[in-house]
């Protein structure tokens, strides 16, 4: 299995891993750490990946019994108090930066969409509009108004997945 065959299989759920080890480490240092590792050990185990029925669900029990294991861990206790008690209420610089990235590509790539599309996102996802709304609004039937909601919203999540993916084979 090549790199970008096991990123083809893993960044689809990677961003799962890392909120489920979130919730239960707390800290996000320690959940970036926790997907980290089940990352690598999927990535060491790549030959055995064809095996799994479903490498999304096993990589989330791999997850859970990580954490699960670090939170029982005599190490983890202190950071459990410290993270418990500490809450970070500056967002660093960079994080600031590529949210800010994340922002205004989401803007160009929904720009790009067919208008009928563009609309709906608007509506929807930005002021918060209702289906039957929409599609009052745009006089489209609802079910019209769903399927292309979720086909923008499809084009963006693959855009933005190749734009954040760039470079890397």
């Amino acid at each position: 299995m090549t790199q970008k065959e096991f990123l083809n299989i893993v960044m689809p759920f990677k961003d799962k891993v890392f909120r489920l080890a979130k919730r239960l480490l707390i800290s996000t240092e320690e959940a970036e750490d926790a997907t980290q590792e089940v990352l690598l050990k999927l990535w060491n185990n790549k030959v055995k990946i064809a095996e799994y029925k479903n490498v999304e669900a096993f990589s989330m029990t791999m997850t859970k019994n990580y954490c699960f294991d670090k939170l029982k861990s005599k190490q983890a206790q202190n950071l459990k108090l410290v993270h418990s008690n500490y809450e970070e209420k500056n967002t660093p610089l960079q994080k600031q930066v590529e949210l800010n990235d994340s922002v205004n590509w989401v803007g160009k790539i929904i720009a790009d969409l067919p208008e009928q599309q563009k609309m709906i996102i608007q509506l929807r996802d930005i002021e918060d509009y209702d289906l039957d709304e929409i599609a009052k609004m745009l006089d489209m039937n609802n079910t019209a108004v769903r399927v292309a909601l979720s086909r923008a919203r499809k084009t963006i999540r693959e855009k933005l997945t190749n734009t954040h993916s760039y470079g890397v084979k």
